[in-house]
């Protein structure tokens, strides 16, 4: 008989279950990839910066894979909305559930919910052509943004901040964005590190690409990157430092925009009458390994803050969920004390390591599931369940229709390989499942 594995979820962790499935079952095996928006790829194509085509080159590796046999893309279908977890058990062997992480954490301080303070998420989705983010979402009249948090997203945030609209021409930004990108008014990037420069998490690469800005004097204080014990770093953190160390002994070349990197502060107010005004932080210092506030305090203009503290999963519907650890409980992938159904990625394990990182952690979740799962459990059909509720999926030949459009709109603009389609009518327009006079619509 034919194993039948449902995966929730078509990013990098899904598609690499679903690869490993196909690799290691020895029995026939049908997977279906069940994702609610109607592009596959995830963080991939809504989550890597545009300018970083080599990372988002991925996608030619999960292509491949949601093209072998007995892998089926069902694109706009909602678990919790088209279809409930009881659904899926009806109607598969097993199930894996990979969501990923992707709502921003809080800082918790007073003013964080005035307007001009954003997640940086949704400011990533933004620019990525995200279908749940309209292109009008932010208009960038501010002179001064804070972009509190030092990893690689927070680079990402400040290096697209920091660029003209023509250094973006060439890659795959909608068309929308990057005409308010032209006109954005943006003079001055703060970005903030609650720790030193010896913890901040971004690559080395990442730090080194954002130095060789053309449009802005990146710069960084003395005394805010010196370092005591240097030899006993890593040779990551050195490079890191040696780079941030660098930028303090800059002198400003008049660029266009300016972008100064801080560390040994943390936010405690965002501050403003009625929208985001500016930024109060404290000086900190490690006591016994945590972040103290020393008393010491000053206060930098911005009139938009991004925070980028990281990410979070969220609870799935009728799918247990530690809200504590903020991961669905499992062992080895396995959701704890349920029957036939798993999880992989960030949902699993958090949000830690990078996009080949899930190939792994894929793998060990199907180990443990090909060890239990029986085929023939479930007999209702998923195609007669959505057909009953009058849900039609969006097929990988559809998505191949996107893809064309986006190809099609980058030559009609002379813009690079591809430019995307701004939301969800303009998509389905483009694989026909909407009437094209309605395809400018953003939702």
């Amino acid at each position: 008989m034919t194993l039948r594995v449902a995966i929730v979820g078509s990013g990098p962790a899904g598609i690499y279950t679903a690869e490993a499935l196909s690799k290691q079952s020895g029995e026939p095996i049908e997977i279906d990839i069940l994702e609610r928006l109607p592009t596959p790829y995830g963080l991939v194509r809504y989550g890597v910066a545009p300018d970083h085509t080599s990372i988002k080159s991925i996608a030619g590796y999960l292509r491949r894979v949601l093209e072998s046999p007995g892998i089926r893309f069902l694109g706009g279908v909602e678990l919790g909305t088209d279809i409930s977890a009881d659904d899926l058990l009806a109607c598969y062997d097993a199930i894996v559930y990979c969501t990923g992480a992707m709502v921003d954490r809080h800082l918790g301080i007073p003013g964080e919910g005035l307007p001009g303070s954003v997640a940086a998420t949704d400011f990533v989705n933004w620019y990525c052509g995200h279908p749940d983010v309209p292109a009008d979402t932010f208009t960038l009249d501010a002179e001064e943004v804070a972009v509190i948090g030092v990893g690689n997203v927070a680079v990402d945030v400040a290096r697209i901040l920091a660029k003209t609209a023509d250094e973006l021409r060439g890659t795959d930004v909608p068309e929308e964005v990057l005409d308010r990108l032209a006109a954005s008014r943006v003079e001055r990037i703060h970005m903030i590190g609650r720790r030193g420069a010896e913890h901040a998490k971004f690559t080395l690469k990442e730090l080194r690409e954002l130095g060789e800005l053309a449009n802005a004097d990146v710069l960084s204080l003395p005394h805010e990157v010196e370092v005591g014990d240097i030899e006993g770093l890593s040779r990551q953190i050195r490079g890191n430092v040696d780079v941030l160390r660098s930028w303090s002994t800059r002198v400003p070349a008049g660029r266009p925009r300016r972008l100064d990197v801080r560390f040994w502060l943390r936010p405690v107010e965002i501050m403003g009458a009625g929208r985001v005004e500016g930024l109060r932080l404290e000086r900190t210092r490690l006591v016994e390994g945590r972040v103290t506030g020393t008393g010491e305090f000053e206060t930098i203009p911005a009139d938009i803050v991004l925070r980028s503290v990281g990410y979070r999963s969220v609870a799935l519907p009728g799918v247990p969920f530690d809200a504590a650890n903020m991961i669905v409980p499992n062992i080895a992938g396995k959701v704890t004390g349920t029957d036939r159904q798993y999880v992989a990625g960030w949902l699993k394990r958090g949000p830690t390591g990078v996009i080949g990182t899930n190939k792994s952690d894929a793998a060990e979740t199907v180990r443990t599931l090909l060890a239990e799962a029986a085929p023939g459990t479930a007999g209702t059909k998923l195609d007669d369940l959505l057909n009953a509720r009058g849900v039609t999926p969006v097929t990988y030949d559809d998505w191949l229709a996107i893809e064309a459009a986006e190809s099609d709109l980058a030559r009609a603009l002379g813009r690079g390989e591809r430019v995307k389609l701004v939301g969800r009518s303009a998509m389905l327009a483009a694989c026909r499942r909407v009437p094209r006079d309605t395809a400018g619509a953003s939702s």
